[in-house]
């Protein structure tokens, strides 16, 4: 028998394999993963419930936190608006493999990968990705609904926009900002300021295009 105090996952697919090892290291118990019509019956041995109209039938049947394992913002910021409306608790999922400072700040609804070094003075937005073997360095600021890769570096003093996904393996240098909602590509090394709704890549990064309505 399922208890309705388990979480339930918004994702059925690799984010999510991800994420409910880190709840279940975590002793968190997980009921469902809500997937789409061609994903598997099971994830990771979770049973999955086809299609996001079921999310209201759950929460009146007792079931009230929920995790969105979703890599993309712009879609993970899309289903947390509406599950708000439903009425669910967003928790935190934060593996015991990462080393976070008592001095960071943690918003909701984060995901912090294995790996991952969150230094002092520190804040993660709500929503955030910080992927596995990431690293933020002291007095970062990672805005709301952003996806920082796996192996990124943050060095300290960086600020981060709401929205922004950082690909694969960028690096920061100190004291920079990058704007809202913009791209970075894998292996981007950022030496100068990034403004908002941009695609920037290389080394050092340069911006290549404007984001009318960013894709990621």
């Amino acid at each position: 028998m399922i208890k309705k105090k388990s979480v339930i996952i918004i994702g059925a697919g690799g984010h999510a394999k991800v994420i409910i090892e880190i709840l279940k290291s975590c002793n968190i118990k997980i009921a469902y993963c809500i997937g789409q019509e061609n994903d598997s019956e099971t994830c990771l041995g979770i049973p999955v419930i086809k299609g996001d109209h079921n999310l209201e039938k759950l929460f009146n049947t007792g079931f009230k936190k929920i995790f969105i394992a979703i890599g993309s913002n712009n879609l993970r910021a899309k289903i947390t608006k509406e599950i708000k409306e439903i009425g669910f608790e967003i928790i935190n999922a934060i593996s015991p493999y990462s080393i976070i400072s008592k001095n960071a700040t943690l918003g909701t609804g984060i995901a912090i990968m294995p790996g991952a070094i969150i230094n002092a003075s520190c804040n993660i937005s709500d929503n955030s990705i910080i992927n596995t073997g990431a690293t933020i360095d002291h007095d970062c600021s990672v805005g709301i609904g952003c996806h920082i890769g796996p192996q990124c570096a943050l060095a300290g003093n960086v600020t981060i926009g709401e929205g922004t996904f950082l690909g694969i393996g960028t690096k920061v240098i100190p004291g920079i900002l990058i704007g809202t909602n913009s791209i970075l590509g894998a292996g981007s090394v950022v030496i100068n300021n990034i403004k908002s709704n941009c695609t920037a890549v290389g080394v050092p990064a340069k911006t290549i295009k404007k984001n009318s309505h960013s894709k990621q």
